[in-house]
């Protein structure tokens, strides 16, 4: 087996540079549940803020509120 094969079974390639990913910037996103909260009284500890704040729309899909 020669040295190229091993590299690429090994997955050694060239380096190309990273990839950016798209980030959210928390702040916006802090900001804009916040202005939900407010437009719907949605208070803390109830189970409509914890929608709000843990649900996970980009993993599952899901609509933490409706428009």
């Amino acid at each position: 087996m020669d040295i190229k094969t091993l590299q690429k079974l090994a997955g050694i390639n060239e380096f190309k540079g990273y990839t950016p990913y798209a980030q959210e910037n928390i702040s916006h996103t802090g900001t804009e549940k916040a202005r939900i909260m407010r437009k719907k009284k949605i208070q803390p500890g109830t189970n409509e803020w914890f929608k709000l704040w843990f649900s996970q729309p980009y993993l599952t899909g899901e609509k933490p509120y409706e428009d």
